[in-house]
């Protein structure tokens, strides 16, 4: 008997969707975890003592520490599944954030205690999307994979966007403290409600029926290789099953761009998620509240980027060529938002400045998704391993910008923090035009998939739900 018999049809919304809008609340409220500390940093650094070079320290502490546990990550996730490693590295941050609102007035040494404390923090939440890729890679066909990843980041600038304001109305009237708790508050009931939800595989999912599941199964691009995977396991054994292939990852040219790329990526992203508020604040001369609000615009232009770009990946992937959608658009993404941080950054007034860097902040998001799938559908049942190599250079390339971009500016002035990141930007998107979305690491199958539309069978009106 075969899966899809164990299973009764339904109808209404797929399982897939749901469980995939639950991961985009977790990336928001991740996002939410990791930025409060920016929108908190002046009361910080005024009561701990701390200038602006410092708290680049604790930026990058947890961005160094974020970045070295990405590939341990995706081996987790491989080994244990994403249902258990997202919940742990959820619960886990949302912990160390109620530590960082412990932190005693006054104490010697808030300096050390602030960087050992969002460098563990770091540590929870690297976890995350390099396990929800893994979970991306069993729960959903080839060609909805940018729209699924295009759901899930949008809940980084849904969570960025909705941090300014809130975590501002709170410290005004409880003071950062209380911010900080109302953050671990959320992180902690989200983790726990996505561990009663969700499941690693669609076939282990009690919510899920057939006609779902042989979407899944289907177009899941493993179908056709099947054999030749069993064969391989057959002949190298369960030990060889469990080894992950590094010197295909480390010496493939796709993972090398796109690691490459997305390093520049992370550079431009953490401009906005470590310095805009501050920038707002401190360049160009913004009360709190008004650059509170100022400051969601970027947060919002990402959404509606991570959003967009996800589904115009699916469609031109669909309708155009695989290369169009997987890498054309992202190298164009990229492209426009070194054009766009050109600009902004030299317009004369905060609001003209505000609106031209947020739509380079949009423009970057179109791209997200691309290298989210890309890898997914390179790598299959290692993409959360070869996901979190990728990512590694992503948040080495925001931890290099928590520190930089205050040296630089303090220098030669903000101009030149920006025209650094036009200049990474152009160059990510030159490493996609490196990129073949075609290649597989199993070497198994490198032309392109034909991506066509899988419709779900229709079924009656009375069918359990």
């Amino acid at each position: 008997m075969s899966i899809s018999q164990l299973k009764k049809p339904g109808r209404g919304v797929p399982k897939r969707y749901l469980l995939v809008s639950w991961v985009l609340v977790l990336s928001a409220v991740a996002f939410m975890d990791r930025t409060n500390i920016s929108i908190a940093g002046v009361s910080i650094c005024r009561e701990f003592g701390i200038d602006n070079a410092h708290l680049g320290w604790i930026f990058s502490a947890f961005l160094i520490g974020y970045a070295s546990f990405q590939i341990p990550g995706g081996v987790l996730a491989r080994r244990l599944g994403p249902r258990r490693v997202i919940a742990i590295g959820v619960i886990w941050s949302g912990l160390f954030t109620a530590l960082t609102a412990s932190i005693p007035r006054g104490i010697r040494g808030a300096l050390f205690l602030l960087v050992l404390i969002r460098f563990s923090l770091a540590a929870g939440e690297a976890i995350t999307y390099p396990a929800a890729n893994q979970f991306v890679e069993r729960w959903f066909p080839i060609e909805e994979r940018g729209k699924a990843n295009g759901i899930i980041f949008g809940g980084v600038g849904l969570g960025s966007g909705l941090t300014p304001p809130i975590m501002t109305a709170i410290m005004l009237h409880y003071g950062w403290r209380a911010a900080f708790w109302f953050s671990a508050v959320v992180v902690l009931l989200a983790g726990t409600i996505w561990y009663l939800v969700a499941r690693d595989t669609p076939e282990e999912h009690p919510w899920v029926r057939a006609g779902e599941l042989e979407v899944i199964v289907k177009g899941r691009g493993d179908a056709g290789r099947q054999a030749d995977k069993l064969a391989v396991a057959a002949a190298s054994g369960a030990e060889g099953k469990r080894r992950v292939p590094w010197s295909r990852i480390l010496r493939s040219k796709e993972i090398l761009a796109l690691t490459g790329s997305y390093f520049t990526f992370g550079y431009v992203a953490w401009i906005f998620f470590s310095w805009f508020y501050i920038y707002l604040v401190q360049v160009r001369g913004l009360n709190l509240k008004t650059s509170a609000v100022y400051s969601m615009f970027p947060f919002i232009a990402m959404t509606l980027g991570s959003l967009t770009g996800g589904v115009a990946s699916d469609w031109l992937s669909r309708h155009i060529s695989l290369r169009a959608g997987r890498c054309f658009l992202p190298a164009f993404a990229l492209a426009c938002t070194a054009l766009l941080l050109s600009v902004g950054s030299r317009a004369h007034d905060a609001q003209t400045a505000t609106l031209v860097l947020a739509c380079g902040a949009g423009a970057l998001y179109l791209s997200q998704s691309s290298f989210w799938s890309v890898t997914a559908d390179f790598a299959g049942q290692y993409s959360g391993v070869v996901s979190g190599t990728m990512n590694t250079g992503c948040q080495l390339g925001g931890a290099v910008t928590a520190s930089l971009t205050p040296m630089i500016a303090a220098h030669f002035g903000w101009g030149a923090s920006f025209l650094t990141a036009t200049v990474l930007a152009a160059l990510g998107a030159i490493g996609w035009l490196i990129v073949n979305p075609s290649a597989r690491l199993d070497g198994l199958g490198h032309s392109a998939p034909r991506l066509t539309h899988v419709t779900e069978p229709m079924i009656s009106a009375g069918a359990d739900l």
